[in-house]
């Protein structure tokens, strides 16, 4: 149960020393520490390092005895705005059960209010469970009152986050046209939690309203490449570029990615279930790129960073050992749980272009930060620490979390989140656009969402 008092303390202190903690910094000039301690101060880290003691009564300090510290988790790829569509499609393929039922559907019926609450829900989510960052492509701004609803629910949330300004649908939509308003209203200062981005498509024109706007484009790509490399031919293409799935890329798109210092974004458990093609984790790999995860939607699956981190190293590693079993020579190696780790903190937080504010435990950075906790009979004894994260955790075991050292969770419980409210008001914004889109539910329970 969480006390009153200790979040009370929290907020109020200038610094807060985290002690005898296990420290995976991810940052490899400092190292990690099996035991040390971690002063963080003004939203920020100022010193790792075992035995920090202070006097001053303004520090408030936490045991941290039997907890790993590491960054928080960045997610590069949200539909944020179906948190209220969380498994509406359980057995659901990309095309046509996606397209038909979320798209073309469930998502034309979004109201401003819709969008709020589902941008919401989600990132609050993603906080529970441990994510701090993410980059959001709601493809919601059916009008600019649907986009100021979907910034001001992420702002709320407290969460890190890319808002990729993105498509919507009907004669209110102002996309692209509206990002210089939403410029100039949201985006008017570099030190902030929201950033801007813009979606886009293979659509030329499209990219060349992110250049207008000076902003990177996110895109989705998974088949033609030949569209992607005509992007690049038209000189379209800029470093921090993301590229989203990369599923059915050839060499020369890859190199494409390559040469102008984009970065791939990378959903194998959607990918996986919903049709999207074969993950392509191990063809970033062999092309010089280290990916960056991202839970997509939770229409179908779950956006749990613990279970993506799951997937993709036991998916690369079941790859690299059929094919030696096949008699193949030279093939890559296998991953580390280090490097999925990796994967989901510092390579999310270079795909987000914010690496230097987040994504490593490193002096002088953001304190965005997880508390996991080791002390639980389905966890202990602790053997090491990367594979105990990478392999046998689940969201459960998010003791704490902060984002630029403010306090969003603390003994298993969101701080200042009314969840009951949260739940009750969700629910009741689902089952309207449910209503409004005409969907049958009945199927979902009857049937297992066999028929749509």
């Amino acid at each position: 149960m969480v006390r009153d008092d200790e979040i009370d303390r929290l907020k109020r202190k200038k610094a807060i020393l985290f002690k005898g903690a296990t420290v995976l910094t991810l940052d490899p000039q400092i190292g990690d520490f099996e035991c040390a301690d971690m002063l963080m101060e003004g939203g920020k880290i100022r010193e790792i390092r075992p035995d920090i003691n202070v006097s001053d009564d303004e520090v408030e300090v936490v045991d941290a005895t039997h907890r790993i510290l590491i960054p928080g988790f960045v997610d590069t790829h949200s539909h944020s705005y179906q948190g209220l569509l969380r498994g509406i499609l359980p057995n659901g393929v990309v095309l046509p059960d996606y397209d038909n039922v979320i798209q073309k559907n469930l998502t034309a019926h979004y109201m401003p209010s819709d969008a709020y609450m589902g941008v919401l829900l989600t990132a609050l989510g993603l906080i529970h469970s441990g994510t701090t960052g993410m980059v959001d492509v709601s493809q919601v701004s059916h009008s600019p009152e649907h986009t100021d609803a979907n910034i001001q629910a992420l702002q709320n949330s407290g969460m890190r986050t890319v808002f990729a300004f993105s498509r919507g649908m009907g004669a209110k939509a102002q996309y692209p046209q509206d990002m210089s308003r939403l410029r100039a209203r949201y985006f008017s200062s570099a030190d902030q939690l929201l950033t801007p981005a813009m979606a886009v498509s293979t659509d030329p024109a499209s990219f060349e309203a992110a250049r207008a706007a000076e902003v990177r484009a996110v895109l989705h790509i998974r088949l033609r490449p030949e569209l992607l490399i005509a992007l690049g031919q038209y000189g379209l293409l800029r470093s921090g570029d993301e590229f989203i799935h990369c599923t059915h890329l050839n060499d020369e798109a890859w190199r494409l990615i390559k040469d102008i210092g984009g970065r791939t974004s990378h959903s194998p458990p959607l990918e996986m279930a919903m049709g999207h093609g074969m993950p392509s984790i191990q063809d970033a790999l062999d092309h010089g790129l280290r990916p960056s995860l991202s839970g997509d939607h939770a229409a179908t699956v779950s956006m749990d960073m613990f279970g993506i981190m799951r997937t993709v190293f036991n998916l690369q590693r079941l790859h690299v050992q059929q094919r030696q079993r096949g008699g193949e020579e030279n093939v890559p190696p296998r991953l580390t749980c280090r490097e999925v780790l990796e994967f989901a903190t510092i390579e999310g937080a270079r795909c987000a272009n914010v690496d230097g504010k987040v994504g490593t435990l490193t002096p002088g950075k953001d304190a965005d930060i997880l508390l996991l906790r080791t002390d639980s009979v389905d966890l202990w004894p602790l053997s090491s620490p990367y594979s105990a994260v990478v392999n046998l955790m689940n969201p459960g075991h998010v003791d704490a979390v902060f984002i630029a050292g403010s306090v969003r969770k603390w003994r298993g419980e969101l701080v200042d989140v009314d969840v009951a409210h949260l739940l009750s008001e969700t629910r009741a914004a689902r089952d309207a656009l449910l209503r409004r889109a005409n969907f049958n539910t009945a199927s979902l329970i009857e049937n297992d969402g066999a028929r749509l």
